[in-house]
């Protein structure tokens, strides 16, 4: 069986791991949370929620696949297991049921205002081992404080 070499060094690569697999649970959450939101957000900004809601699972479809590929890329298994998911995640979960719009733009935004400064953190961390990956968590960052700009404008 033949593995994936790594161009890091193991203690460069423990924490682009770290980094990139925390981004991916992040990512991963973020799309499952903002689908659930979509589905069930109810008031007179339903339409546009709903739309906006899509325009994040999209977007965080796309780095999620973008970070698991890096991943690979560096001879790091990703892991987006939902076992994984509901063991590793620390974003807020939504409330079941339908939900208000209010309620809403409040809840993704605190959850787009957590994942931006986890972002930035990784971001920072990896600096020194992986500028590579850095620029990847820099671009993800901007995607994802874009998307809190806009659903705070809404408060």
């Amino acid at each position: 069986m033949s593995a994936i070499t790594s161009p890091l060094k193991p203690d460069a690569k423990k924490v682009v791991a770290t980094a990139l697999q925390g981004t991916l649970v992040d990512m991963l959450d973020l799309s499952l949370l903002s689908k659930q939101a979509h589905w069930n957000v109810i008031g007179h900004n339903f339409r546009s929620l709903h739309l906006q809601l899509d325009e994040i699972v999209a977007a965080a479809r796309e780095h999620a696949d973008s970070v698991a590929e890096r991943a690979v890329a560096l001879g790091i298994n990703p892991d987006g297991r939902s076992v994984t998911l509901a063991k590793a995640t620390e974003l807020s979960q939504l409330e079941t049921g339908y939900i208000n719009d209010g309620k809403v733009v409040a809840a993704m935004t605190d959850i787009l205002g957590f994942i931006v400064g986890r972002m930035r953190e990784r971001v920072l961390d990896t600096d020194e081992p992986d500028p590579v990956t850095q620029d990847l968590l820099i671009s993800i960052t901007q995607s994802m404080e874009m998307y809190h700009w806009m659903m705070e404008a809404q408060r």
